[in-house]
């Protein structure tokens, strides 16, 4: 019997997973059932069983980052999702393997972790998005957005839902003529870029990413609105100290993930501060489902250091501090697994560029990254919320009727754009 039997057979109830020992003996684990994947993994040593011993997520990235478990039979999308399914969001908390005492250890490095004093978060960004901007030219859409997509049809192009995204944050901000947009944590720049091709509006985007800041002020002079959309490499603080009550919008998407939850209150009274009195804000983050918890070992390793998905209830406990008005929530179930699989299989296209440009280790880390968040949305406890905020309860329309309007015209605008850009 395996070091890994007591665990395993714990876990595995549905669907098939094989595991091959070092010596050549196989060990079977669940029954088949519907909708479950089968898988079969092979163990080159014995240390990479207890690596995942010590620590399930860690550990099994580490041993198949390391070559030191090799999928025979499926691929790790579908040992990640065998595992996650058979420990949905509901069941999880009833497996937990970690004591009391680990537990508290695991949230006292989440906090210590996160605090993400500003030269911390540069040099967060730093690791995670200064990796070169080639690499997520390969996977992403062509606008480079690097959040979760917007599917009100599951049967778009990942581009197609992009746009919808862009739509659906653009129609909640209600833009009008000659208002000053600020967003924060810009990315590559295809939201400000969209913002200010769908209004006279003119949009500043911050960001800690020297890689992103130069190809975001590149686009921009493609794009023909360079004059309106300007790009700067600086943390909100600073900001917030420089130009405070400039902005009648804030967006931010994809970036409250990176504040640290010792930061919540720092970033809402930023914004505040930031906002005019009839200011508006729309923040878009991955949310956790129930109440706060941690991050794990391999997401602050190799993937976002600093970084933390914050609870609906500790985001607006923060917001409420800087007294802005929570005017609209937005659930995202499932859009965010939808998006997850299409960089998977863009990823997996790309196998032979990433190797080349990144090396073997970093791709196998790259699609169990992708992997593990595919299943943290499809049955964990990880999802999307869009968060809307006023300063004034007289800042936005009395219903939320305007938003699904202007969406529609948005959304028309683009297609036209499309027809006669093909013509």
């Amino acid at each position: 019997m395996s070091i890994l039997r007591p665990f395993l057979s714990r876990v595995i109830r549905q669907g098939r997973l094989t595991v091959i020992l070092p010596d050549g003996t196989r060990e079977d684990y669940g029954q088949p059932a519907d909708g479950f994947p089968d898988v079969a993994i092979r163990f080159a040593s014995r240390k990479g069983m207890r690596r995942i011993l010590l620590d399930p997520r860690l550990g099994a990235a580490e041993a198949f980052m390391d070559g030191e478990m090799e999928l025979v039979e499926g691929d790790i999308m579908d040992l990640v999702a065998l595992i996650r399914m058979n420990t949905p969001w509901d069941r999880a908390a009833k497996l937990k393997h970690k004591s009391w005492l680990g537990r508290r250890a695991d949230w006292v490095k989440t906090r210590l972790g996160s605090i993400n004093r500003q030269r911390q978060s540069r040099a967060n960004v730093k690791h995670h998005y200064d990796i070169g901007n080639d690499l997520y030219r390969l996977f992403l859409d062509d606008d480079m957005q690097y959040s979760c997509a917007y599917w009100p049809r599951p049967d778009m192009t990942l581009d197609e839902a992009q746009a919808a995204k862009k739509a659906h944050i653009a129609a909640k901000l209600a833009l009008a003529p000659g208002q000053r947009i600020l967003d924060i944590g810009c990315g590559w720049g295809g939201m400000a870029i969209t913002l200010a091709r769908l209004e006279a509006v003119e949009v500043t985007g911050i960001t800690l990413s020297e890689e992103q800041l130069a190809l975001a002020r590149q686009r921009a002079e493609a794009a023909g609105v360079a004059d309106r959309v300007r790009f700067e490499l600086i943390d909100y603080r600073d900001l917030a100290a420089r130009e405070p009550g400039r902005f009648d919008r804030i967006v931010s998407v994809g970036m409250f993930e990176h504040v640290g939850a010792a930061n919540f209150d720092t970033f809402f009274r930023a914004a505040a501060n930031l906002m005019t009195a009839d200011g508006v804000m729309l923040l878009h983050t991955i949310g956790r489902f129930g109440k706060p918890g941690t991050t794990d070992a391999f997401t602050r390793k190799y993937i976002f250091p600093g970084g933390y998905i914050p609870s609906l209830s500790e985001t607006l406990a923060a917001s409420e501090k800087s007294r802005l008005i929570v005017t609209d929530v937005e659930t995202l179930r499932l859009h965010y697994a939808l998006t997850l699989r299409q960089w998977y299989k863009r990823t997996l296209a790309h196998e032979a560029e990433i190797v080349a440009m990144m090396g073997a280790r970093f791709f196998r880390m790259w699609c169990f990254y992708l992997a593990g968040a595919t299943a943290a949305f499809e049955s964990g406890g990880m999802g999307n919320y869009q968060l809307q905020f006023a300063r004034s309860r007289h800042a936005l329309p009395l219903t939320r009727d305007y938003i699904a309007e202007t969406e529609g015209r948005y959304l028309q605008r683009r297609d036209a754009e499309d027809r006669q850009a093909s013509v």
